[in-house]
């Protein structure tokens, strides 16, 4: 019998082309969560920082663009892939943490929102595509993916465009050496649905929040700077050892909850994109995930990777993973018809995700 399920028609992505290298950090002044400037060379501080990470640059918005420009370009893309009409939507669902982030302003602008922004500059008509903006921490984008499939298999929606969008080089406290981790950039793709007789597509999901004890992990403060800090503009912190455990603990085995529900094992997975958080930190999770499988050695180039040279850009990373794979831009990772891949995140709230998808 034929059921009707969600399917990716169209992706698209846009990583900017300002590179900012480890070494463009290096005349940077440092100071910790006392106000005290930080004694180590800030060569030792990027070189202790890329063994942690991974990563060696990252991109950034110019400084003419605004979060939403980057989803226009993002978004524009996947609709030419998925070959619709703009007007034909029936909902955009932007996924974004800060709002429309100016380059000399850091104060949150959300409204209107950035998925009326986007509709605009999309120059969409039709009043009946509904445009509405999601905030859950990194996982954003994954949550609409899972928003986007109830629409779209109850019947209320046929074409959804879901974006992922944030610009957090300029929420990040250029003072904390933790702001070295953060990168612009979008990504969307466009959902239909698709009648079949074998399952397709969004095959299921799985969310958690893990709120009473982790929610303030990643929250806003001011800049670690003394002086810069006595004009009360709030930036991204982090808690990074906790968050580190956090995710250690927890989304290997969300992960596999999700898998379980449809009687999935792990050897049917083809890749997992994971959110580009941090590199060591994602080939651990990477590693506890098949532990719980019983399973010592991870399959080599299942889990495709990004962030040594595009960075930690939030609910913008699995949807440019995604697009890169779809697109042939990643050296040795290929999808095709019947690939099983994971897409989960972690982030803040502390909020976890996880879709499983089955390509058509």
């Amino acid at each position: 019998m034929k059921k009707i399920y969600s399917v990716i028609t169209g992706t698209g992505c846009f990583v900017p082309t300002k590179r900012m290298t480890n070494n463009d950090f290096l005349s940077y002044e440092f100071y910790d969560t006392n106000g005290e400037k930080l004694p180590i060379p800030n060569e030792e501080i990027v070189r202790k920082f890329e063994e942690i990470t991974t990563i060696s640059e990252r991109r950034y918005a110019e400084d003419d663009q605004v979060t939403s420009d980057l989803a226009v370009i993002a978004a524009q893309r996947a609709m030419e892939a998925a070959g619709i009409d703009k007007e034909e939507l029936d909902y955009i669902i932007f996924a974004h943490n800060f709002g429309e982030t100016l380059v000399d302003n850091n104060r949150m602008d959300i409204l209107p929102t950035l998925s009326s922004r986007t509709k605009q500059k999309l120059g969409i008509a039709n009043p009946f595509t509904v445009a509405y903006d999601i905030l859950f921490g990194c996982p954003g984008w994954v949550q609409a993916l899972i928003q986007a499939d109830y629409y779209i298999r109850s019947g209320e929606a046929k074409k959804v465009l879901v974006i992922g969008a944030d610009i957090l080089s300029r929420i990040s406290d250029p003072h904390d050496r933790d702001s070295m981790i953060y990168a612009d950039g979008a990504g969307a793709a466009v959902l239909e649905p698709c009648e079949s007789d074998v399952p397709v597509g969004v095959l299921g999901h799985n969310s958690r929040t893990d709120a009473l004890n982790y929610a303030h992990l990643l929250h806003m403060g001011y800049s670690y700077n003394p002086k810069l800090a006595e004009k009360k503009d709030y930036y991204l912190k982090m808690n990074g050892r906790r968050l580190y455990q956090y995710a250690l603990e927890n989304v290997p085995s969300t992960i596999k909850a999700g898998l379980d529900k449809l009687n999935i094992g792990i050897e049917q997975v083809k890749k997992i994109l994971i959110h580009q958080a941090n590199g060591k930190m994602d080939e651990a999770i990477l590693k506890r995930l098949f532990k719980l499988y019983n399973i010592d050695v991870v399959p080599d180039e299942v889990m495709p990777m990004t962030i040594s040279w595009l960075g930690n850009s939030s609910v913008a990373t699995i949807p440019t993973l995604l697009d890169m794979i779809v697109r042939g831009e990643l050296d040795n990772h290929e999808l095709a018809k019947g690939d099983t891949v994971v897409m989960a995140s972690v982030g803040a709230g502390m909020n976890i995700n996880s879709v499983v998808y089955r390509f058509p």
